[in-house]
C-alpha cells in the first residue's frame, strides 16, 4: 500500500492553506508546512512563543539560537515580522484572530473531537500547552497524522479514548492515506492519497465515510 511520506503530507496541507492566511504549525510534523508553502502566496505563520512572519527552516549553519519556534526548532524571520511576548502571542489565539492552525494529534473522532497531548503512556509529559487555545481559538484546525499507529489500528476513531484537547473543532483530517472533512454528517472523503479504493480506505479507518460531492 502506497502512503505519502511526511514531507508529501506537509505539501498536501500547505496547498489548502489560502492567500493572507494567519496560520499556526503546531509542534511536530506541521512544522514541515512552513517549508511548502508557496513562494507566491502571501501567508503569515504565527508561533505561541512569540512570532508572526516566520520563514522556512533556515539552511544548515545559518540558524539563529535566540530565533526559535514553540518547538525550540530553528525558523527564520520574514520581512516585516516581528516577535513579542508570549502573553500577546496567546491573546491573538484567544481572541479568533487565527484563520487556520494546523496540529498533530493521537486520535481525531468521526464529529471532530481531537486529542492530541497525553496517551497515558508513564514518561509522557501532562500538559496540555497551547494545544487548548490553538483547538478552540482558529477558525479552522486542521489535523495532520499518519491515518494508522504502528499496531495498525486507526487513529480516526468513533469517539475518542485519550484525553480530549478540544471538542468539535476538526474541521479537516489530512494524513499519509486521505483527506477527510469533519461534517455535520460525519466524515467525507475529499481526497485519496493512497492507491487503494474507497472500500479500503472505509476498511482501514473502521468508523463510517461517505465520498465528498
Amino acid at each position: 500500500m502506497k502512503r505519502l511520506t511526511r514531507d508529501q503530507m506537509a505539501a498536501r496541507v500547505a496547498r489548502d492553506i489560502p492567500e493572507g492566511a494567519y496560520v499556526n504549525l503546531g509542534i511536530g510534523l506541521p512544522t514541515m508546512v512552513g517549508n511548502h508553502l508557496p513562494r507566491d502566496r502571501e501567508i503569515f505563520l504565527h508561533s505561541e512563543n512569540g512570532l508572526l512572519g516566520m520563514g522556512p527552516a533556515p539552511a544548515p549553519g545559518e540558524e539563529d539560537e535566540d530565533l526559535i519556534n514553540a518547538g525550540k526548532q530553528p525558523v527564520t524571520l520574514l520581512p516585516g515580522g516581528a516577535y513579542f511576548h508570549h502573553a500577546d502571542s496567546f491573546a491573538m489565539m484567544r481572541g479568533g484572530h487565527l484563520d487556520i492552525c494546523v496540529l498533530g494529534a493521537f486520535q481525531v473522532s468521526t464529529s471532530g473531537d481531537l486529542a492530541n497531548w497525553h496517551t497515558g503512556a508513564p514518561d509522557a509529559i501532562p500538559a496540555v500547552g497551547g494545544a487548548m487555545d490553538l483547538a478552540l481559538g482558529a477558525r479552522d484546525v486542521f489535523v495532520m497524522m499518519e491515518h494508522l499507529t504502528k499496531s495498525g489500528e486507526s487513529k480516526v476513531v468513533a469517539q475518542c479514548t485519550y484525553p480530549l484537547t478540544g471538542i468539535g473543532c476538526v474541521s479537516r483530517i489530512y494524513t499519509d492515506l486521505a483527506v477527510l472533512d469533519v461534517t455535520p454528517a460525519g466524515l467525507s472523503v475529499r481526497e485519496i492519497l493512497s492507491d487503494i479504493s474507497f472500500e479500503e480506505l472505509q476498511q482501514l479507518t473502521g468508523v463510517p465515510l461517505t465520498r465528498a460531492v
